[in-house]
């Protein structure tokens, strides 16, 4: 162990606490008495992420639960998948399965490469002990675990029927959810790129990536990002209608997380930090990829 770097030390512990996690999960999968699919499964989700909890707890770092975003998305879908109780469309249960995991294993190993280890905390959690300290832990617990595990158990919903009761034809829905998903993918992993040339070629002090994708959008990457739950409910929608109906709200709380919560901490953090940051938001649009503005004259 001597000749592992302090980062390749954390990264393994990461691992292992994922495994202790998964272990919890399972455990309250196969030994409680629930007898629902989605009850039985939001337990185990909710068991494993008070696992990973305890282990931010215990080394004072919330960033535990960072992986968990997009790799607990590919366990259930995968539980679910050995779960069905009818014979779908097998190109229906693919394609999901597929999404989930390109999806899930970008936003990984984007975590990974840029966490440098136990010293590094995201910087949104850094602002909570700053302005809560006494209550931090209870916000990490209810704000930091607990939400986002919720809203993406919340945002797997609509799939469910499509990999467990559905026996609906592919159609032509499920063609506009392969194509959504799809271009989802294709923005997050051509952003990704972009930005980490950027990050690694010289530039000068606080300036903003304003070429390929990032000339069109201040966020790229977010649009990716909900592009790929919207994906999920059009396949929901192909495989039930009548379940699709109301699970469409989850979509549109993911939505509205990015647009109100997300990009805004984000860019009053871009403002504070970078000299030409008001430039960008007066001529790039926001999120949805147009051409740049010109900046009015004063």
């Amino acid at each position: 162990m001597n000749g592992i770097s302090p980062r390749t030390r954390a990264l393994l512990l990461v691992a292992f606490a994922y495994v202790t996690a998964f272990a919890a999960g399972w455990v309250t999968l196969v030994a409680l008495p629930i007898e629902g699919l989605l009850e039985r499964t939001l337990a185990a989700d909710l068991v494993a992420t008070f696992v990973i909890f305890g282990w931010s707890f215990a080394f004072d770092n919330s960033s535990f639960y960072d992986p968990y975003w997009s790799v607990m998305p590919i366990a259930i879908v995968a539980y679910w998948m050995s779960q069905a109780e009818v014979d779908g469309p097998a190109l229906r249960s693919a394609a999901i399965g597929l999404l989930v995991f390109a999806w899930g294993c970008r936003l990984t190993f984007n975590w990974a490469r840029g966490w440098t280890g136990l010293d590094h905390e995201d910087w949104r959690y850094v602002d909570f002990r700053a302005h809560m300290p006494r209550s931090y832990w209870l916000v990490s617990l209810v704000g930091i675990h607990l939400f986002p595990t919720l809203i993406v158990f919340a945002g797997l919903l609509a799939v469910q029927p499509a990999l467990v009761t559905s026996e609906r034809a592919l159609n032509l829905v499920d063609l506009a959810a392969m194509a959504v998903g799809a271009c989802g993918l294709g923005l997050e992993w051509l952003a990704d790129r972009q930005l980490r040339a950027f990050v690694r070629d010289v530039k000068r002090p606080g300036e903003t990536l304003r070429s390929g994708l990032w000339r069109y959008s201040r966020h790229p990457n977010y649009l990716g990002e909900i592009l790929i739950w919207w994906s999920l409910f059009l396949f929901g929608l192909a495989a039930d209608r009548a379940w699709a109906s109301w699970a469409v709200l989850a979509p549109i709380a993911m939505t509205a997380m990015f647009l109100f919560a997300s990009i805004p901490m984000l860019e009053k953090r871009s403002l504070e930090r970078r000299s030409d940051y008001q430039r960008v938001i007066d001529e790039t649009s926001m999120l949805i990829p147009l051409p740049p503005r010109r900046r009015r004259s004063t």
